[in-house]
């Protein structure tokens, strides 16, 4: 068993096999793995905002969707990942906030996370072929090239192998 290696907020890790890669504390954020099972190779990023068109300079690419995606697409196949091969699975996006009476889209980070990492995903041709989203509550995922197995835990909630 290889050491897990720990993805921070807005950053990006891609890795060869054997590798485990896990972000913790999802909650409106998503965790996206994008993969290759036949040349073994993984990425996965902890996105924060669906975004980057208000920031002049974006010293973390892996905070934005609409960074985040490309950038670990190129990673990958810097690495021999065969693009049409390439499938993603994601947790996260959680509504972790509402105040009654309030407009709630100010506070729908998470769905909005989650419609950007979507649309990104598609206009590059990548297909999702796992994800566990939305709800109230944070999420942890960790992701092994052994098994290709995405792992969710949720508060409160359990364990789900995606």
């Amino acid at each position: 068993m290889t050491q897990p290696v720990h993805v921070g907020m807005a950053e990006m890790v891609v890795s060869r096999h054997p590798a485990t890669l896990i972000t913790l504390g999802l909650g409106s954020c998503i965790g996206l793995v994008i993969f290759d099972q036949i040349s073994r190779t993984a990425g996965m990023v902890h996105i924060m905002l669906p975004d980057s068109r208000d920031v002049k300079n974006n010293p973390k690419p892996g905070k934005f969707a609409d960074t985040a995606v490309p950038l670990l697409l190129d990673e990958l196949q810097r690495l021999g990942a065969n693009k049409s091969q390439l499938r993603a699975k994601m947790a996260g996006g959680a509504q972790m906030f509402s105040i009654p009476g309030k407009d709630s889209a100010i506070f729908s980070v998470g769905n909005r996370n989650v419609e950007a990492t979507l649309k990104h995903l598609s206009a590059e041709g990548v297909k999702l072929v796992a994800s566990d989203t939305g709800g109230s509550k944070g999420r942890s995922v960790e992701f092994s090239t052994e098994t290709m197995k995405f792992i969710v835990k949720t508060l409160g909630s359990g364990i789900k192998e995606l």
